[in-house]
């Protein structure tokens, strides 16, 4: 039998689906046609890369019951430019791409430098890849300079997931055209509430102030909150270039070291930022509450205000603490009243994920001196809660009301949709063996278990890694036309309407709002849906952008401590090795399985964990370990560990055919680099 035919024997059918590339090489094809993704080898990928369109010709199962494809067209490329630093040779250059997801170098004429120097870290777009070719053709168009330079290394993470840096000068140009003045008629507008008490509380270096709480003690014993909101739209008016600009770029980027802002400075810092002592305008949602945080009365509607004082979490937190300052009365009433919110909130079914963030001490020129987490504390929650409420009242003004009349007018909901039991009752047999269980009979036990646990979990050498699993077992929350509910805050309707100078979608919900106020038509939901999700999208793309940033720095801290012994925790477990990550600073790297020379150790994915097939060592997800840093690979953004309480020394007893199974493993994870 020919090849050929013995090819057709094996091929099945052929489906569409975008590439999911893994950091080993090989791929999996996601499509709608399949229920299940379909496994690419490396081998047959055919030059597809990760985010391209491809068609895939489909085998049948393999011996490991999945499906196996091989790409036979690249229907539409993800991207064209790719990041990496310059390697000139006397006749060629090539570039050597960071990241993951590129597995070529790129072959560059040197014609095509455009005065990139060997070693300079730089942007290529790739010109040509004929099909016989092993490594792509390309073109360098911007150069960003020396690798390991703090502002060369932000921009080249910028560049990676193609994210603008820089405003195009026309729409600069467009924010400096701006009039921030206020105008009597535009106040005579609104509802003024320049009288009433009001402040922000934000991160001590934030900017860009985009929310305000407003408090008042009524006659009736009432107390009237306002929630005021940035009026972005009223400067940002549709088909201008500042809104094509937004729309674009679709949320800020937060940065280790700075944010990219979705609007330009003049607008995010300057005329839209609640600063204190002047007048702004505001978008807000006003609520009465009784004293048990219930919500008697409610109007929505364009507002002017003056913020008394400018509050950072930490002197918040003071007042909150017992400590003297200004706004106590007010800021130690709307804690009360947060805290009844939160308790009413995670009664009805909300999960509580508490999670801490990874910060850096830096020095002038950005390199990271010290690591140390950030939790929330009651300061950060009274502005979440009140947030939560607006965003929940909004929702539920378009979508409840709406319902009642029929049907219910085009928004932008922020969707969060249920998991998958599959993936619930894995993370249910993998927590019980830390003596931790879930009770998955009905969303209220799951949730209220949930919550149980990361209560339980609190100051657990545990505690991050198991978080992170459950966290992976939610789905992920988008924006969406159409209403399907918050499953984490167990909201039936939910939006985002607070934070429209560093989020696009508020700003289409503001528009939207405004326009059904005045008792507007619904707006066309094709055409909202394809925003919401290019504004996923982009979401997306900056959260992978934030990650990058902090595990370079978390890299970086590392390189002067290669050879020193740190205590860990396995929080992954793959067929190439076991993932560590430390307990004194969360940072995270990879002890490659060739580097355990005491057997051949076999991964058991269902469990968790490897095994040795002579000698029965198991070394599992959630063991406590110590681990020596071996290597810390800037480039690569990864840190190789060895464990140093483990034996590495080859046993005298080791059987022959080990040393062949790691030499073979050896080999492949070679090849890959």
């Amino acid at each position: 039998m020919t090849n050929k035919k013995k090819e057709e024997k094996r091929t099945g059918y052929y489906v569409t689906g975008t590439i999911d590339m893994a950091a080993q090489g090989y791929a999996f094809v996601v499509s709608e046609e399949s229920e299940e993704d379909i496994f690419v080898p490396f081998v047959n990928l055919n030059h597809a890369l990760n985010g391209d369109k491809v068609k895939v010709m489909v085998y049948a199962k393999t011996r490991k019951h999945r499906l196996e494809g091989k790409v036979v067209e690249i229907l539409e490329r993800k991207k064209a430019t790719f990041v990496g630093i310059i390697k000139i040779h006397a006749n060629y250059a090539f570039l050597l791409p960071s990241g993951k997801q590129m597995p070529y170098d790129v072959f560059l004429p040197l014609s095509m430098l455009h005065g990139a120097k060997n070693g300079d870290k730089v942007i290529v777009k790739i010109k040509d890849w004929e099909p016989e070719q092993n490594n792509p053709t390309g073109e360098v168009v911007k150069v960003l300079g020396q690798p390991g330079n703090n502002d060369t290394e932000m921009n080249a993470i910028m560049a990676e997931f193609e994210l603008p840096v820089e405003f195009p000068m026309k729409v600069t140009k467009a924010a400096k055209r701006i009039d921030e003045n206020i105008s009597e008629t535009e106040i005579k507008k609104r509802r003024d509430f320049r009288d009433v008490v009001t402040f922000t509380i934000d991160p001590k270096d934030a900017k860009d102030f985009d929310d305000a709480l407003s408090v008042k003690v009524m006659k009736d014993g009432l107390y009237e909150v306002g929630v005021h909101i940035a009026d972005v739209t009223h400067y940002v008016t549709p088909e201008t270039v500042l809104d094509d600009e937004a729309y674009s770029r679709a949320t800020s980027v937060y940065l280790v070291d700075r944010t990219i802002p979705m609007l330009p400075e003049r607008l995010s810092n300057g005329v839209c930022s609640l600063r204190p002592n002047e007048d702004k305008l505001c978008f807000s949602a006003v609520f009465k509450l009784n004293d048990k945080a219930e919500v008697v009365e409610q109007w929505f509607g364009r507002t002017v205000i003056n913020s008394n004082r400018r509050f950072a979490y930490e002197e918040a937190q003071e007042i909150i603490e017992g400590a003297e300052g200004d706004c106590k009365e007010e800021i130690l009433l709307l804690n009360r009243l947060a805290k009844i919110l939160r308790a009413n909130r995670i009664r009805q079914g909300a999960l509580e994920f508490d999670r801490f963030e990874v910060k850096f001490n830096l020095d002038e020129k950005g390199k990271p001196l010290g690591v140390y987490f950030k939790q929330s504390k009651e300061a950060n929650k009274l502005i979440e809660e009140f947030m939560l409420l607006a965003n929940k009242k909004v929702a539920e003004k378009v979508g409840k009301i709406n319902k009642i009349k029929g049907k219910a007018k085009t928004f932008v909901y922020r969707v969060h949709d249920k998991p998958s039991q599959e993936k619930l009752e894995d993370f249910n047999r993998f927590v019980t063996r830390f003596g931790y269980g879930l009770k998955l009979t009905s969303r209220k036990s799951i949730t209220n278990s949930m919550n149980k646990l990361m209560n339980d979990l609190q100051n657990k050498p545990e505690q991050n890694m198991i978080e992170v699993l459950a966290i992976r077992t939610m789905a992920k929350a988008v924006y969406s036309t159409v209403n399907i509910g918050h499953y984490g805050l167990a909201f039936d309707f939910y939006t985002h309407f607070t934070s429209p100078i560093r989020r696009y979608p508020d700003m289409m919900v503001h528009r939207l709002l405004a326009h059904y106020l005045e008792n507007g038509r619904s707006v066309n939901q094709e055409k909202y849906e394809e925003m919401c999700e290019h504004s996923s999208a982009m979401e997306q793309l900056s959260a992978n952008a934030e990650r990058a940033s902090i595990k370079y720095k978390q890299v970086e801290y590392m390189t002067d401590k290669v050879g020193e012994n740190f205590q860990g925790t396995i929080s992954g477990v793959t067929q190439w090795g076991l993932f560590v990550e430390l307990d004194d600073t969360k940072v995270e790297g990879l002890v490659p399985l060739n580097e355990l020379e005491d057997d051949y150790y076999e991964f058991d994915e269902k469990n968790y964990r490897i095994v040795g097939r002579h000698y029965n060592k198991v070394y599992q997800l959630g063991d406590a370990v110590k681990v020596k840093v071996a290597k810390a690979n800037l480039a690569a953004r990864n840190i190789d560990f060895v464990l140093a309480d483990a034996v590495h020394k080859k046993r005298n007893d080791m059987p022959a055919t080990m040393e062949k199974h790691r030499q073979h493993r050896r080999e492949k994870r070679n090849r890959r680099r």
